[in-house]
């Protein structure tokens, strides 16, 4: 009895935290957009973290007015691991030849651009990070990040 306890009290916090992701990852990039001491870079990573969740956001109460916080969560979620892996991949690839770094980036970009979550017509919004070479992070914002993480895992042979 007193497993079945634990378990039920072990789900009903993994539930809570689940429930908490978003608002704390929002939180987080919205902190870190706004430290005057962060690096360029990393403001850069987080201002595209806090549009994509933001995006995400709008879009669910437009489109999806019936989908849970914790689906809005399983996203946010997946979309920092995403981000956090991508940037990972491009630090390892800095020490190969620059084909194989473009290469790189191009398979994460076309991970997220063939992945849409809400298939929005607007491409001037959702593709404002995408078509910008100066961007880090070139991803569509109209990105099913749990189909497009799983991808990426698929692609780099992740189980």
């Amino acid at each position: 009895m007193k497993k079945v306890i634990m378990l039920l009290m072990l789900a009903v916090s993994i539930s809570a935290q689940a429930q908490q992701a978003y608002s704390e990852l929002r939180q987080k990039a919205q902190n870190t957009v706004n430290d005057a001491n962060a690096q360029p870079l990393v403001k850069q990573i987080s201002q595209f973290k806090l549009d994509a969740l933001n995006y995400m956001a709008i879009k669910m109460r437009e489109e999806m007015p019936d989908s849970t916080v914790y689906f809005l969560d399983k996203q946010a979620m997946a979309m920092d691991n995403f981000v956090n892996f991508y940037i990972e991949k491009l630090i390892e690839s800095m020490q190969q030849p620059n084909a194989v770094q473009v290469k790189m980036i191009k398979m994460f970009m076309d991970v997220s651009y063939s992945n849409p979550l809400f298939n929005d017509k607007d491409k001037e919004l959702t593709l404002a990070y995408y078509n910008r070479p100066e961007c880090l992070t070139r991803f569509s914002l109209d990105t099913d990040w749990r189909k497009a993480a799983t991808a990426i895992a698929h692609l780099y042979n992740i189980q």
